[in-house]
C-alpha cells in the first residue's frame, strides 16, 4: 500500500541546513575547495577541562542506567548557579530548571506542552525554522512578526495586528539573535514581558548565544526583568559558548507550570541526557567565566574583523556584530539571497546561507558563520573578490 504523507509534513519547508548540506556536499564530490559558513556549527573542539571530565565520569556504572527524567540535581542546581551569577537571577532548581537534549530539543517539545490545536504562536521573522516548524507539528498557527532593519531587527508589538493577537499563546524571541546578529536591552525585554502579561502569553527565549558577545558589551536575560520568570521560559544551550554542539545538552529556565509542563511532556517522550554528559556540563557551566572562554569570543571577534570590512569592499551592506558568531549582510544590488548564495558556491566554492530561509523577512540578506578561520576567510574573499559582480 504506497505510503500517503500526513498533512502536517506536507507543510514543511525543507530544512534549511539540510538543503545547503546537500548542494554544499555535491560541490565537494565534484572535487571544489569548499569554504563553508553556513550552518553555525564551532570548528574550534570542546574545553580540555569538560573532556577530562567526561572521560571520568562515562566510568561511572551508576551513569550508565536511565537518567533522572528532569536531569542530575547536580547539573540543575549548576544551572541555577550560572543564572544568579551571570543575571542575579535565583531559580528553584528542582520547580523552575529542566534539563534538555540541546536547547532546539527543548524550543521543540515545547509547543506540545503549551499550545491547543488552532492556537497562535507569534513568530519572528526572519528566525531560526525550528520555530515555525514546530508550531505547525502541533495544529497550531504560526503568526509572522517581521523583524525589521529599521526597528535594529527587534519586533514592533504595536504593529501586530490585534486579532492575530488574541488567538497566540505563545511568542518566540531570540537576542541575541539568530540569523541577524541583534541584541536586545534590558528595556525591550521589560516592554516584551509588559506584552506577554496584556496579552495572556508565554515568552519562549531563546538564548543560545547569550555568552557569545564581544567588548564591553553583555546580553540581558529576560528572566532578569520585574515578573520575567512569570510569564516566560527561556532556553540555554552549551552548545556554542562551549564548542558542545555534539553533546546536546541545554536546559529550560522559568515559570515553574511551564517548565513542569514541559517536564511532562519529554518524561514521555525521551528519557533525558546521559548523566555523564550532564556531569560534564556541570562542570562548563561552573567554569562560564573563565579565561579560555573569553579567549574563543576574542577569536569569533578577530574573524569578524576579517569578514566584515572584506564584505563591504564587496558591495555587501553588513554591520559588525555586537554578539553571536554570525555576519548578517544585505546582497549587492541584483541578487536575490538565493541567486547570491548559489554564484558564491558555484563560482568560489563558497558557502553562505540565504536570508529567505529564516523567512520572507530575509529575503535580501544572507548569513555568514564565523566557523572559518581567519586564513580560510581571507581566502574566501579573494576569491569573491575575483567574481563578476
Amino acid at each position: 500500500m504506497p505510503f500517503t504523507l500526513p498533512d502536517r509534513i506536507k507543510a514543511l519547508p525543507p530544512y534549511l541546513f539540510v538543503d545547503i548540506d546537500r548542494k554544499k556536499q555535491a560541490a565537494i564530490d565534484a572535487g571544489k575547495d569548499v569554504i563553508t559558513f553556513g550552518i553555525g556549527d564551532p570548528d574550534l573542539p570542546t574545553y580540555a577541562f569538560i573532556v577530562d571530565r567526561m572521560q571520568e565520569a562515562t566510568r561511572k556504572a551508576e551513569y550508565h542506567r536511565y537518567p533522572h527524567d528532569q536531569g542530575a540535581t547536580a547539573f540543575r542546581k549548576a544551572a541555577a548557579g550560572f543564572l544568579e551569577r551571570r543575571y542575579g537571577v535565583a531559580l528553584d532548581p528542582d520547580r523552575e530548571i529542566l534539563a534538555v537534549i540541546g536547547s532546539k530539543e527543548g524550543l521543540g517539545h515545547l509547543p506540545l506542552a503549551v499550545l491547543n490545536p488552532g492556537d497562535g504562536a507569534l513568530i519572528p521573522s526572519p528566525s531560526y525554522p525550528v520555530y515555525n516548524a514546530t508550531t505547525l507539528f502541533v495544529g497550531g498557527v504560526p503568526i509572522p512578526v517581521p523583524l525589521l532593519e529599521v526597528n535594529g531587527w527587534l519586533p514592533d508589538f504595536g504593529a501586530i495586528d490585534s486579532d492575530a493577537v488574541r488567538s497566540a499563546k505563545l511568542l518566540y524571541l531570540n537576542y541575541p539573535n539568530n540569523p541577524t546578529g541583534a541584541v536586545a536591552t534590558r528595556e525591550f525585554f521589560e516592554e516584551a514581558v509588559a506584552f506577554a502579561r496584556s496579552h495572556d502569553l508565554i515568552i519562549a527565549s531563546d538564548a543560545a548565544y547569550s555568552e557569545m558577545y564581544y567588548g564591553d558589551y553583555r546580553p540581558p536575560s529576560v528572566l532578569e526583568v520585574a515578573g520575567g520568570k512569570d510569564v516566560a521560559v527561556e532556553f540555554h544551550s552549551l552548545s556554542k559558548t562551549f564548542n558542545m554542539t555534539g553533546w546536546r545538552i541545554g536546559f529550560a529556565a522559568g515559570n515553574a507550570d511551564v517548565v513542569g509542563a514541559l517536564a511532562k511532556i519529554k518524561s514521555n517522550l525521551d528519557s533525558c541526557q546521559f548523566t555523564a554528559i550532564q556531569d560534564a556540563a556541570t562542570v562548563a557551566l561552573e567554569g562560564y567565566d573563565r579565561p579560555e572562554i573569553e579567549q574563543q569570543r576574542a577569536v569569533y571577534a578577530e574573524r569578524a574583523e576579517t569578514l566584515v570590512p572584506g564584505l563591504r569592499e564587496l558591495g555587501f551592506q553588513v554591520e559588525m556584530p555586537k554578539a553571536t558568531f554570525f555576519v548578517w549582510c544585505g546582497v549587492p544590488d541584483g541578487y536575490t539571497s538565493m541567486d547570491l548564495v548559489a554564484k558564491v558556491l558555484d563560482e568560489a566554492g563558497v558557502v553562505c546561507v540565504p536570508g529567505a530561509g529564516f523567512g520572507p523577512t530575509g529575503e535580501g540578506y544572507v548569513r555568514f558563520a564565523l566557523t572559518v578561520s581567519v586564513e580560510r576567510t581571507r581566502e574566501a574573499l579573494e576569491r569573491m573578490r575575483k567574481l563578476q559582480w
